[in-house]
Protein backbone atom coordinates (compact mmCIF):
# COMPACT_ATOMS: atom_id res chain seq x y z
CA UNK A 1 0.00 0.00 0.00
CA UNK A 2 1.23 3.52 -0.74
CA UNK A 3 2.59 5.16 2.37
CA UNK A 4 2.33 8.65 3.83
CA UNK A 5 5.39 10.67 2.89
CA UNK A 6 7.56 12.26 5.55
CA UNK A 7 5.84 15.52 6.48
CA UNK A 8 8.98 17.53 7.38
CA UNK A 9 6.93 19.33 9.99
CA UNK A 10 8.06 19.80 13.59
CA UNK A 11 6.63 17.02 15.73
CA UNK A 12 6.53 16.51 19.46
CA UNK A 13 6.90 12.88 20.63
CA UNK A 14 4.30 11.55 23.02
CA UNK A 15 5.64 10.79 26.48
CA UNK A 16 4.28 7.86 28.48
CA UNK A 17 2.62 8.91 31.72
CA UNK A 18 4.51 6.22 33.69
CA UNK A 19 7.60 4.26 32.70
CA UNK A 20 7.54 0.49 32.36
CA UNK A 21 9.60 -0.20 35.49
CA UNK A 22 7.11 1.84 37.49
CA UNK A 23 4.20 -0.18 36.08
CA UNK A 24 5.89 -3.40 37.19
CA UNK A 25 6.59 -1.96 40.63
CA UNK A 26 2.97 -0.88 41.03
CA UNK A 27 1.70 -4.32 39.98
CA UNK A 28 4.06 -6.06 42.40
CA UNK A 29 3.01 -3.76 45.23
CA UNK A 30 -0.70 -4.41 44.59
CA UNK A 31 -0.15 -8.18 44.67
CA UNK A 32 1.96 -7.96 47.83
CA UNK A 33 -0.76 -5.96 49.59
CA UNK A 34 -3.45 -8.38 48.44
CA UNK A 35 -1.53 -11.29 49.95
CA UNK A 36 -0.81 -9.36 53.16
CA UNK A 37 -4.51 -8.51 53.57
CA UNK A 38 -5.57 -12.13 53.24
CA UNK A 39 -6.22 -12.83 49.55
CA UNK A 40 -5.59 -16.43 48.53
CA UNK A 41 -4.93 -15.35 44.94
CA UNK A 42 -4.95 -12.16 42.91
CA UNK A 43 -4.22 -10.62 39.53
CA UNK A 44 -3.67 -7.03 38.51
CA UNK A 45 -3.33 -4.94 35.38
CA UNK A 46 -1.68 -1.52 35.31
CA UNK A 47 -1.91 0.52 32.13
CA UNK A 48 -1.18 3.92 30.67
CA UNK A 49 -2.10 5.46 27.34
CA UNK A 50 -1.58 8.69 25.48
CA UNK A 51 -3.16 9.88 22.26
CA UNK A 52 -4.12 12.73 19.99
CA UNK A 53 -6.95 13.28 17.53
CA UNK A 54 -7.30 16.18 15.09
CA UNK A 55 -10.46 16.72 13.05
CA UNK A 56 -10.77 19.12 10.12
CA UNK A 57 -14.06 20.10 8.48
CA UNK A 58 -14.32 22.22 5.36
CA UNK A 59 -10.60 22.95 5.53
CA UNK A 60 -10.82 24.36 9.06
CA UNK A 61 -9.71 22.71 12.30
CA UNK A 62 -12.84 21.60 14.15
CA UNK A 63 -11.45 19.68 17.16
CA UNK A 64 -8.10 18.91 18.72
CA UNK A 65 -8.19 16.28 21.43
CA UNK A 66 -5.40 14.99 23.64
CA UNK A 67 -5.83 12.12 26.07
CA UNK A 68 -3.54 10.80 28.77
CA UNK A 69 -5.04 7.98 30.81
CA UNK A 70 -3.88 5.52 33.42
CA UNK A 71 -5.50 2.89 35.56
CA UNK A 72 -4.97 -0.05 37.88
CA UNK A 73 -7.49 -2.84 38.26
CA UNK A 74 -7.11 -5.70 40.72
CA UNK A 75 -9.09 -8.91 41.19
CA UNK A 76 -8.72 -10.80 44.45
CA UNK A 77 -9.91 -14.22 45.55
CA UNK A 78 -10.86 -15.54 48.96
CA UNK A 79 -10.99 -19.17 48.00
CA UNK A 80 -13.50 -18.98 45.18
CA UNK A 81 -15.11 -15.73 46.23
CA UNK A 82 -14.11 -12.96 43.87
CA UNK A 83 -13.88 -9.18 44.20
CA UNK A 84 -12.65 -6.47 41.87
CA UNK A 85 -11.81 -2.79 42.24
CA UNK A 86 -9.92 -0.17 40.24
CA UNK A 87 -8.28 3.22 40.59
CA UNK A 88 -6.66 5.92 38.51
CA UNK A 89 -4.57 7.09 41.46
CA UNK A 90 -1.15 5.44 41.44
CA UNK A 91 -0.15 6.50 44.95
CA UNK A 92 0.68 3.61 47.29
CA UNK A 93 -2.07 4.67 49.69
CA UNK A 94 -4.69 4.68 46.90
CA UNK A 95 -3.57 1.26 45.67
CA UNK A 96 -3.81 -0.16 49.18
CA UNK A 97 -7.35 1.24 49.51
CA UNK A 98 -8.26 -0.30 46.17
CA UNK A 99 -6.97 -3.71 47.23
CA UNK A 100 -8.91 -3.45 50.48
CA UNK A 101 -12.07 -2.51 48.55
CA UNK A 102 -11.70 -5.56 46.29
CA UNK A 103 -11.31 -7.81 49.34
CA UNK A 104 -14.37 -6.27 50.98
CA UNK A 105 -16.39 -7.05 47.84
CA UNK A 106 -15.07 -10.62 47.74
CA UNK A 107 -16.20 -11.24 51.33
CA UNK A 108 -19.81 -10.59 50.34
CA UNK A 109 -19.71 -12.43 47.02
CA UNK A 110 -21.03 -15.96 46.69
CA UNK A 111 -18.41 -18.62 46.02
CA UNK A 112 -18.19 -19.73 42.39
CA UNK A 113 -16.61 -23.11 41.80
CA UNK A 114 -15.33 -22.01 38.40
CA UNK A 115 -13.69 -18.77 39.57
CA UNK A 116 -9.94 -18.42 39.91
CA UNK A 117 -6.67 -17.80 38.11
CA UNK A 118 -5.65 -19.85 35.06
CA UNK A 119 -3.75 -23.10 35.56
CA UNK A 120 -0.08 -22.14 35.95
CA UNK A 121 1.13 -24.35 33.10
CA UNK A 122 -1.02 -22.39 30.62
CA UNK A 123 0.62 -19.04 31.33
CA UNK A 124 2.96 -17.54 28.73
CA UNK A 125 6.64 -18.05 29.40
CA UNK A 126 9.38 -15.53 28.63
CA UNK A 127 10.87 -14.70 26.29
CA UNK A 128 7.88 -13.94 24.10
CA UNK A 129 7.70 -11.75 21.02
CA UNK A 130 5.70 -8.58 20.61
CA UNK A 131 7.30 -7.67 17.29
CA UNK A 132 5.52 -5.02 15.28
CA UNK A 133 2.99 -4.04 17.95
CA UNK A 134 4.45 -0.64 18.80
CA UNK A 135 5.50 2.18 16.52
CA UNK A 136 5.70 5.69 17.91
CA UNK A 137 4.25 8.29 15.56
CA UNK A 138 5.50 11.65 16.83
CA UNK A 139 2.93 13.67 14.93
CA UNK A 140 2.46 17.33 15.79
CA UNK A 141 -0.96 18.96 15.66
CA UNK A 142 0.25 20.93 12.63
CA UNK A 143 1.25 17.78 10.76
CA UNK A 144 -1.98 15.98 11.66
CA UNK A 145 -3.96 19.01 10.48
CA UNK A 146 -2.17 19.00 7.13
CA UNK A 147 -2.88 15.29 6.63
CA UNK A 148 -6.56 15.77 7.45
CA UNK A 149 -6.85 18.74 5.06
CA UNK A 150 -5.23 16.71 2.29
CA UNK A 151 -7.72 13.87 2.82
CA UNK A 152 -10.71 16.16 2.69
CA UNK A 153 -9.37 18.01 -0.36
CA UNK A 154 -8.80 14.72 -2.20
CA UNK A 155 -12.38 13.67 -1.51
CA UNK A 156 -13.79 16.97 -2.80
CA UNK A 157 -11.62 16.75 -5.91
CA UNK A 158 -13.38 13.55 -7.02
CA UNK A 159 -16.57 15.24 -8.21
CA UNK A 160 -18.19 18.69 -8.09
CA UNK A 161 -21.33 17.14 -6.63
CA UNK A 162 -19.45 16.56 -3.38
CA UNK A 163 -20.42 19.74 -1.55
CA UNK A 164 -20.15 19.10 2.17
CA UNK A 165 -18.08 17.23 4.70
CA UNK A 166 -18.61 15.43 7.99
CA UNK A 167 -14.91 15.85 8.68
CA UNK A 168 -11.50 14.27 8.23
CA UNK A 169 -9.64 12.95 11.27
CA UNK A 170 -6.13 11.76 12.06
CA UNK A 171 -5.63 9.95 15.37
CA UNK A 172 -2.64 8.52 17.16
CA UNK A 173 -2.66 6.25 20.20
CA UNK A 174 0.14 4.65 22.20
CA UNK A 175 -0.27 2.53 25.31
CA UNK A 176 1.63 0.29 27.70
CA UNK A 177 0.54 -2.23 30.31
CA UNK A 178 1.69 -4.81 32.81
CA UNK A 179 -0.41 -7.81 33.79
CA UNK A 180 0.67 -9.85 36.81
CA UNK A 181 -0.80 -12.51 39.07
CA UNK A 182 0.02 -14.34 42.27
CA UNK A 183 1.15 -17.42 40.33
CA UNK A 184 4.32 -15.51 39.50
CA UNK A 185 3.41 -14.29 36.04
CA UNK A 186 4.31 -10.72 35.09
CA UNK A 187 4.34 -9.49 31.53
CA UNK A 188 3.35 -6.63 29.28
CA UNK A 189 4.32 -4.66 26.22
CA UNK A 190 3.71 -1.32 24.53
CA UNK A 191 1.33 -1.07 21.60
CA UNK A 192 0.14 1.55 19.16
CA UNK A 193 -2.84 2.17 16.91
CA UNK A 194 -3.00 5.02 14.41
CA UNK A 195 -5.80 5.91 12.02
CA UNK A 196 -7.04 8.32 9.38
CA UNK A 197 -10.59 8.76 8.07
CA UNK A 198 -12.82 11.10 6.10
CA UNK A 199 -16.56 11.31 5.39
CA UNK A 200 -18.14 13.56 2.75
CA UNK A 201 -21.59 14.39 1.38
CA UNK A 202 -22.77 14.74 -2.21
CA UNK A 203 -26.01 15.89 -3.83
CA UNK A 204 -28.78 18.19 -2.66
CA UNK A 205 -32.13 18.02 -0.84
CA UNK A 206 -33.61 14.51 -0.87
CA UNK A 207 -30.84 13.27 -3.14
CA UNK A 208 -28.03 13.75 -0.62
CA UNK A 209 -25.69 10.81 0.08
CA UNK A 210 -22.72 10.35 2.39
CA UNK A 211 -19.95 7.79 2.59
CA UNK A 212 -16.48 7.48 4.03
CA UNK A 213 -13.18 5.66 3.96
CA UNK A 214 -10.48 5.04 6.52
CA UNK A 215 -7.30 3.19 7.31
CA UNK A 216 -5.80 1.94 10.57
CA UNK A 217 -2.40 0.46 11.39
CA UNK A 218 0.12 -0.05 14.18
CA UNK A 219 2.54 2.20 12.30
CA UNK A 220 1.60 5.62 10.99
CA UNK A 221 4.00 5.09 8.09
CA UNK A 222 1.91 2.14 6.90
CA UNK A 223 -1.31 4.09 6.58
CA UNK A 224 -2.54 4.78 3.06
CA UNK A 225 -1.81 8.26 1.77
CA UNK A 226 -4.34 10.99 2.56
CA UNK A 227 -4.96 11.29 -1.18
CA UNK A 228 -5.87 7.61 -1.49
CA UNK A 229 -8.19 7.65 1.53
CA UNK A 230 -9.86 10.84 0.34
CA UNK A 231 -10.27 9.60 -3.22
CA UNK A 232 -11.91 6.36 -2.07
CA UNK A 233 -14.27 8.26 0.24
CA UNK A 234 -15.23 10.57 -2.63
CA UNK A 235 -15.76 7.76 -5.13
CA UNK A 236 -17.87 5.76 -2.69
CA UNK A 237 -20.03 8.81 -1.97
CA UNK A 238 -20.66 9.74 -5.62
CA UNK A 239 -21.45 6.12 -6.48
CA UNK A 240 -24.41 6.25 -4.09
CA UNK A 241 -26.14 9.18 -5.82
CA UNK A 242 -29.57 8.53 -7.38
CA UNK A 243 -30.12 5.47 -5.19
CA UNK A 244 -33.45 3.68 -5.28
CA UNK A 245 -35.12 0.64 -3.79
CA UNK A 246 -34.62 -2.82 -5.22
CA UNK A 247 -37.55 -5.04 -6.07
CA UNK A 248 -38.62 -7.46 -3.33
CA UNK A 249 -37.16 -10.84 -4.21
CA UNK A 250 -34.84 -13.65 -3.21
CA UNK A 251 -31.35 -13.29 -4.69
CA UNK A 252 -27.63 -13.77 -4.04
CA UNK A 253 -26.03 -11.21 -1.72
CA UNK A 254 -22.40 -10.11 -1.78
CA UNK A 255 -21.01 -8.57 1.43
CA UNK A 256 -18.06 -6.26 0.79
CA UNK A 257 -14.97 -6.88 3.00
CA UNK A 258 -16.01 -4.49 5.79
CA UNK A 259 -19.52 -5.93 5.95
CA UNK A 260 -18.17 -9.48 5.60
CA UNK A 261 -16.07 -9.04 8.74
CA UNK A 262 -19.36 -8.47 10.57
CA UNK A 263 -20.59 -11.89 9.45
CA UNK A 264 -17.44 -13.44 10.88
CA UNK A 265 -18.04 -11.43 14.05
CA UNK A 266 -21.50 -12.98 14.43
CA UNK A 267 -19.92 -16.42 14.16
CA UNK A 268 -17.28 -15.53 16.78
CA UNK A 269 -19.97 -14.36 19.18
CA UNK A 270 -21.91 -17.58 18.70
CA UNK A 271 -18.92 -19.83 19.50
CA UNK A 272 -17.54 -17.74 22.37
CA UNK A 273 -17.63 -19.11 25.89
CA UNK A 274 -20.19 -16.82 27.50
CA UNK A 275 -22.74 -17.47 24.74
CA UNK A 276 -22.14 -21.20 24.91
CA UNK A 277 -22.42 -21.72 28.66
CA UNK A 278 -25.45 -19.43 28.84
CA UNK A 279 -26.97 -21.42 25.97
CA UNK A 280 -27.69 -18.17 24.14
CA UNK A 281 -26.10 -19.23 20.86
CA UNK A 282 -27.44 -20.57 17.58
CA UNK A 283 -24.28 -22.69 17.34
CA UNK A 284 -24.46 -24.75 20.53
CA UNK A 285 -22.47 -28.00 20.39
CA UNK A 286 -21.06 -27.05 16.99
CA UNK A 287 -17.50 -28.26 17.62
CA UNK A 288 -16.60 -30.78 14.92
CA UNK A 289 -19.70 -30.02 12.85
CA UNK A 290 -20.14 -28.51 9.39
CA UNK A 291 -21.26 -24.93 10.05
CA UNK A 292 -19.85 -23.12 7.01
CA UNK A 293 -19.71 -24.00 3.35
CA UNK A 294 -16.70 -26.26 2.62
CA UNK A 295 -15.22 -23.26 0.80
CA UNK A 296 -14.57 -21.49 4.11
CA UNK A 297 -11.50 -21.91 6.32
CA UNK A 298 -10.58 -19.53 9.15
CA UNK A 299 -7.20 -19.40 10.86
CA UNK A 300 -6.41 -17.59 14.11
CA UNK A 301 -2.90 -16.16 14.18
CA UNK A 302 -1.90 -14.11 17.26
CA UNK A 303 1.63 -13.65 15.90
CA UNK A 304 1.05 -11.57 12.74
CA UNK A 305 3.76 -8.90 12.78
CA UNK A 306 1.92 -5.60 13.08
CA UNK A 307 -1.46 -7.35 13.39
CA UNK A 308 -4.16 -5.28 15.05
CA UNK A 309 -5.13 -8.23 17.27
CA UNK A 310 -1.69 -9.79 17.81
CA UNK A 311 -0.28 -10.65 21.21
CA UNK A 312 1.75 -13.37 22.95
CA UNK A 313 -0.80 -13.83 25.73
CA UNK A 314 -4.42 -13.00 26.46
CA UNK A 315 -5.81 -10.75 29.20
CA UNK A 316 -5.26 -13.52 31.78
CA UNK A 317 -1.63 -14.13 30.85
CA UNK A 318 -2.49 -17.39 29.06
CA UNK A 319 -0.19 -18.14 26.13
CA UNK A 320 -1.82 -17.65 22.74
CA UNK A 321 -1.50 -20.15 19.92
CA UNK A 322 -2.05 -20.21 16.17
CA UNK A 323 -4.84 -22.63 15.26
CA UNK A 324 -7.48 -23.59 12.74
CA UNK A 325 -10.86 -22.30 13.87
CA UNK A 326 -12.72 -23.51 10.78
CA UNK A 327 -11.32 -26.03 8.31
CA UNK A 328 -13.26 -26.52 5.09
CA UNK A 329 -16.43 -25.46 6.85
CA UNK A 330 -16.00 -27.58 9.99
CA UNK A 331 -15.67 -25.82 13.36
CA UNK A 332 -12.44 -26.92 15.04
CA UNK A 333 -12.30 -24.44 17.93
CA UNK A 334 -14.24 -22.19 20.26
CA UNK A 335 -13.11 -18.91 21.89
CA UNK A 336 -12.76 -19.55 25.61
CA UNK A 337 -11.42 -17.78 28.68
CA UNK A 338 -10.41 -19.71 31.79
CA UNK A 339 -13.80 -19.15 33.42
CA UNK A 340 -15.94 -20.04 30.40
CA UNK A 341 -13.78 -23.10 29.69
CA UNK A 342 -14.27 -24.39 33.22
CA UNK A 343 -18.03 -23.81 32.95
CA UNK A 344 -18.03 -25.93 29.80
CA UNK A 345 -15.66 -28.60 31.13
CA UNK A 346 -13.04 -27.63 28.57
CA UNK A 347 -9.63 -25.91 28.45
CA UNK A 348 -9.01 -22.21 27.87
CA UNK A 349 -8.11 -21.32 24.29
CA UNK A 350 -6.21 -18.16 25.25
CA UNK A 351 -9.05 -15.89 24.20
CA UNK A 352 -9.83 -13.97 27.38
CA UNK A 353 -10.39 -10.48 26.02
CA UNK A 354 -11.48 -11.64 22.55
CA UNK A 355 -10.25 -13.24 19.36
CA UNK A 356 -6.83 -12.64 17.86
CA UNK A 357 -6.22 -12.10 14.14
CA UNK A 358 -8.81 -14.18 12.31
CA UNK A 359 -7.80 -14.76 8.71
CA UNK A 360 -10.46 -16.06 6.33
CA UNK A 361 -8.71 -17.95 3.55
CA UNK A 362 -9.24 -15.94 0.34
CA UNK A 363 -10.48 -17.50 -2.86
CA UNK A 364 -9.27 -16.87 -6.40
CA UNK A 365 -11.79 -14.21 -7.45
CA UNK A 366 -11.42 -10.46 -7.02
CA UNK A 367 -14.43 -8.21 -6.47
CA UNK A 368 -15.17 -7.95 -10.20
CA UNK A 369 -14.94 -11.72 -10.49
CA UNK A 370 -17.42 -12.16 -7.63
CA UNK A 371 -19.87 -9.86 -9.43
CA UNK A 372 -19.58 -12.03 -12.54
CA UNK A 373 -20.13 -15.16 -10.48
CA UNK A 374 -23.18 -13.63 -8.78
CA UNK A 375 -24.60 -12.43 -12.14
CA UNK A 376 -27.71 -10.89 -10.57
CA UNK A 377 -28.14 -9.82 -6.98
CA UNK A 378 -27.29 -7.29 -4.29
CA UNK A 379 -23.96 -5.92 -3.01
CA UNK A 380 -24.03 -4.79 0.64
CA UNK A 381 -21.82 -1.82 1.54
CA UNK A 382 -23.59 -0.58 4.68
CA UNK A 383 -25.88 -2.15 7.28
CA UNK A 384 -28.22 -0.57 9.83
CA UNK A 385 -29.47 -1.92 13.14
CA UNK A 386 -28.37 -4.96 15.10
CA UNK A 387 -30.86 -7.41 13.63
CA UNK A 388 -29.17 -10.71 14.57
CA UNK A 389 -30.90 -13.02 17.05
CA UNK A 390 -28.01 -14.71 18.87
CA UNK A 391 -30.23 -17.61 20.02
CA UNK A 392 -32.04 -18.50 16.79
CA UNK A 393 -29.64 -17.04 14.22
CA UNK A 394 -32.42 -15.08 12.54
CA UNK A 395 -30.92 -12.19 10.60
CA UNK A 396 -32.73 -9.05 9.40
CA UNK A 397 -31.02 -5.71 8.79
CA UNK A 398 -31.50 -2.52 6.86
CA UNK A 399 -29.03 -2.32 4.00
CA UNK A 400 -27.45 0.02 1.46
CA UNK A 401 -25.47 -1.03 -1.58
CA UNK A 402 -25.78 -1.77 -5.29
CA UNK A 403 -27.97 -3.89 -7.54
CA UNK A 404 -26.12 -6.11 -10.00
CA UNK A 405 -27.34 -7.27 -13.40
CA UNK A 406 -25.37 -9.49 -15.78
CA UNK A 407 -22.34 -9.36 -13.52
CA UNK A 408 -22.11 -5.56 -13.50
CA UNK A 409 -23.24 -2.92 -11.02
CA UNK A 410 -26.48 -1.48 -12.40
CA UNK A 411 -27.55 1.16 -9.85
CA UNK A 412 -27.20 2.15 -6.17
CA UNK A 413 -29.77 0.85 -3.70
CA UNK A 414 -31.11 2.18 -0.40
CA UNK A 415 -34.01 1.63 2.01
CA UNK A 416 -34.17 -2.13 1.75
CA UNK A 417 -33.96 -4.99 4.22
CA UNK A 418 -32.03 -8.23 3.79
CA UNK A 419 -33.06 -11.27 5.82
CA UNK A 420 -32.18 -14.90 6.38
CA UNK A 421 -30.86 -17.20 9.07
CA UNK A 422 -27.18 -17.26 10.00
CA UNK A 423 -27.05 -21.06 9.82
CA UNK A 424 -28.27 -21.00 6.23
CA UNK A 425 -26.14 -17.97 5.36
CA UNK A 426 -22.88 -19.52 6.59
CA UNK A 427 -23.58 -22.79 4.77
CA UNK A 428 -24.66 -20.83 1.70
CA UNK A 429 -21.32 -19.08 1.16
CA UNK A 430 -20.37 -19.82 -2.43
CA UNK A 431 -17.17 -17.76 -2.62
CA UNK A 432 -14.74 -15.65 -0.60
CA UNK A 433 -12.92 -12.93 -2.52
CA UNK A 434 -9.22 -12.11 -2.56
CA UNK A 435 -9.99 -8.41 -1.95
CA UNK A 436 -8.90 -8.75 1.68
CA UNK A 437 -8.87 -5.78 4.04
CA UNK A 438 -6.87 -5.89 7.29
CA UNK A 439 -8.59 -3.12 9.22
CA UNK A 440 -9.33 -4.98 12.44
CA UNK A 441 -9.18 -8.33 14.19
CA UNK A 442 -11.00 -10.11 11.35
CA UNK A 443 -9.40 -10.19 7.90
CA UNK A 444 -11.56 -11.29 5.02
CA UNK A 445 -12.37 -10.57 1.43
CA UNK A 446 -15.90 -10.08 0.13
CA UNK A 447 -18.27 -12.95 0.91
CA UNK A 448 -20.89 -14.14 -1.58
CA UNK A 449 -23.99 -15.90 -0.20
CA UNK A 450 -26.18 -17.96 -2.51
CA UNK A 451 -29.53 -16.41 -1.54
CA UNK A 452 -31.25 -14.12 0.95
CA UNK A 453 -34.62 -12.42 1.11
CA UNK A 454 -34.56 -8.81 -0.06
CA UNK A 455 -37.46 -6.55 0.92
CA UNK A 456 -37.68 -3.36 -1.10
CA UNK A 457 -40.29 -2.02 -3.49
CA UNK A 458 -43.13 -3.94 -5.11
CA UNK A 459 -42.45 -7.46 -6.34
Amino acid sequence: MTQIANQNIKSTPHQSAVNKDSLSDLAAFALERAKALGATAADVEVSTSVGQSVTVRLNEVETIEHNRDKGLGITVYLGQQRGNASTTDFSRAAIERTVAAALAIAKYTAADEFAGLPDAHRLAKAPYSNEGLYYAWPLSVEAATELAKRMEAAAFAVDKRINNSEGASVSTSESDFIYANSLGFMGGFPSSRHSASVSVIAGTDDGMQRDYWYDVARSGEKLATPEMIGRLAGERTVARLNARQATTCEAPVLFDPIMASGLIGSFVGAVSGSSLYRKSSFLLDSLGTQVFSPRVSIFEDPFVVGGLASGPFDSEGVATAARDIVKEGVVNGYFLSTYSARKLGMATTGNAGGNHNLIVAPGELDFAGLLKKMDRGFVVTELMGQGVNSVTGDYSRGAVGFWVESGEIAYPVEEITIAGNMKDMLKGIVAVGNDVLALGSKQTGSILIDKMSIAGGAE
